[in-house]
């Protein structure tokens, strides 16, 4: 019987994801474990693996086009089988409720409609009624949620199959949220009866991933009966489809030839791996990606042949032969564009980036923001710096400092260190400082958990730490969650002062520029100083102007007199 695979939720903030290669092409061959294709999501690029086995026989999405969480990707049965009539169903589905929003506009008379839709309702709660789950001896298994802003999550892996046996305490699979790769472990005993989502597909919290129970338990009646009790929360949530969306789908439907030429090189790189297979984890790929390496070259050292990090960072590409440069070279002058021609290229917004923007243009648009600046004289900091570090196990920062001495402002002034609620202000008593962290694909922020009780050596320790897990993508749930104060800083880049978008659920967030040499007055005098400008964002639903100038005020003394930090 043919199965329809499904765009799985591989982040919890994920909503859609794309395309980036197609590793089987219709007609292949399919085996449990094999990678059908690589989704791009807003944290990563990863593998979509195959737990059926059967024929490829249908791809219902090309290269590089989107696809939203539990959107039709593909469908896989047995050779020679006749998926006419799924197609059409599929197809129905989106029809049909086009239709009944059209017949809706159209229709005169509002009040037939009313009685239908009753009519329908009422019929499908006699159905609903009808189903008795009591004597199936099976459990069905939904997406948790693993942080506080999960909304989705995405199966990087599974690591039992349809007709294991599962006990509790059991890790079933490796799901992945926007931060980490978290594992999924299992709190019921029995047999793994049925996997609802394909690795590398994305699942909304709560949805359905699995059925676990007694042998031969009837679990299809089960999923139905979970259906129909979702089934009145997704109508309430789900937007009616307008004439203008269903237009909308028309144009994607004729872009698949021309992705064509893409697809067959897919298919030539899949030929060179063990059966379409290529076995590396996502670090190594990616590491990989930076260097200019390709993997396909590397020796893998892991479990069945999988190439790990450490095969990339040890392998030593061979040396390429001169006259393949030379006309690479020449093919690419050749090509260079003329001086004046105008060009430009086009990339699709990756998940990430897609996530930080709803996030910013959220915070941005509907807390209202006020920004505060302020100069600091930092030559006594300069100088307590030096004299630390002669003694310091660890090399502190400027930024180490920063932290230190913005937790200790906020343990005076705890009106900064609160978040606004709707109807009500929570003021922390702890101080959680997240620390915004540049990476390729965006911005990161893990967080220092009660930095003002944490020494200047302990905070430059966990810095580093938490910085190079960040672009490592190695982060965990407990990184990045609970922070109430943020700090950004660009001074390592030149920039001597910005404004900074508050990050939610702070009501604050603090900008920090470069220490720049400059002419400073003081006693009357001119003379030359080293001087830091900072600028406070503030949500003026929760902090007042005052208040924010008192807690730079006290920033700066901090700041301008080192001593003080310790204190």
């Amino acid at each position: 019987m043919a199965e329809i695979i499904r765009m799985p939720k591989m982040s919890d903030t994920m909503e859609e994801g794309v395309i980036a290669a197609w590793l089987k092409k219709v007609g292949d061959e399919v085996k449990p474990g094999d990678i059908l294709a690589e989704v791009e999501t807003d944290k990563a690029t990863m593998e979509l693996e195959s737990y059926d086995e059967g024929i490829l026989l249908h791809i219902g999405v090309e290269e590089k086009n989107a696809v939203p969480v539990n959107g039709v990707i593909a469908i896989i049965g047995e050779k020679g089988e006749d998926i006419a009539d799924l197609l059409q169903d599929l197809e129905n589905v989106g029809d049909g409720e086009a239709s009944d929003s059209s017949k809706k506009e159209e229709t005169a008379d509002a009040d037939s409609a009313s009685e239908e839709s009753k009519a329908a309702e009422t019929a499908e709660a006699e159905e609903a009624e009808e189903v008795d789950t009591s004597d199936i001896a099976a459990t069905v298994i939904t997406m948790p949620k693993m942080s506080d802003t999960m909304e989705e999550g995405t199966i990087a892996s599974w690591l039992k199959k349809v007709g294991d046996e599962v006990k509790s305490g059991d890790i079933i699979a490796e799901v992945e949220t926007d931060k980490a790769t978290m594992e999924l472990e299992s709190y019921e005993d029995g047999v793994l009866l049925h996997i609802g989502v394909e690795a590398g597909e994305a699942v909304p919290i709560d949805g359905v991933i699995a059925v676990i129970g007694e042998k031969g338990a009837d679990f299809e009646k089960l999923l139905k009966a979970h259906g129909q009790k979702d089934a009145p929360k997704k109508a309430e949530k789900a937007p009616a489809p307008t004439k203008e969306s269903a237009k909308a789908e028309a144009p994607k439907q004729e872009e698949p030839a021309k992705e064509t030429p893409k697809a067959s090189s897919a298919d030539s790189r899949a030929s060179s791996t063990d059966n379409g297979r290529l076995k590396a984890s996502p670090l190594a790929k990616r590491l990989a990606e930076e260097k200019g390496i390709d993997i396909r070259e590397v020796k893998g050292s892991g479990e069945s042949g999988r190439i790990i990090k450490r095969d990339v960072e040890n392998f030593t590409p061979k040396a390429a032969p001169a006259a393949p440069e030379a006309a690479a070279a020449s093919s690419s002058a050749a090509a260079a564009p003329a001086i004046g021609q105008e060009s430009f290229r086009e990339e699709k917004v990756s998940q990430m980036r897609k996530t930080i923007a709803k996030r910013l243009a959220e915070s941005k648009f509907t807390a209202p923001h006020f920004y505060l600046t302020m100069e600091i004289n930092m030559d006594k900091a300069i100088a307590a710096r030096k004299s630390m570090n002669e003694i310091s196990s660890v090399k502190l920062s400027f930024n180490d400092m920063v932290i230190k001495a913005a937790a200790a402002a906020l343990r005076k002034h705890p009106k900064v260190n609160s978040s606004w609620l709707g109807d009500k202000i929570r003021y922390n008593d702890h101080i959680h400082i997240g620390m915004a962290v540049a990476v390729e694909e965006g911005l990161l922020v893990p967080v220092i958990r009660f930095a003002d009780a944490k020494s200047l050596s302990q905070i430059s320790e966990e810095a580093k730490s938490l910085g190079a897990k960040a672009k490592n993508k190695e982060l965990q749930p407990k990184d990045w969650e609970g922070n109430t104060f943020t700090i950004s800083n660009l001074g390592m880049f030149g920039i001597e002062e910005f404004t900074a978008i508050i990050n939610p659920p702070d009501a604050c967030i603090m900008a920090v520029g470069g220490i720049k040499e400059t002419v400073i007055v003081k006693d009357g005098q001119m003379q030359v100083g080293n001087v830091m400008k900072v600028t406070l964002s503030c949500d003026h639903r929760v902090v007042d102007g005052a208040v924010g100038s008192a807690f730079l005020q006290t920033f700066k003394q901090l700041l301008e007199d080192p001593v003080r930090i310790l204190v």
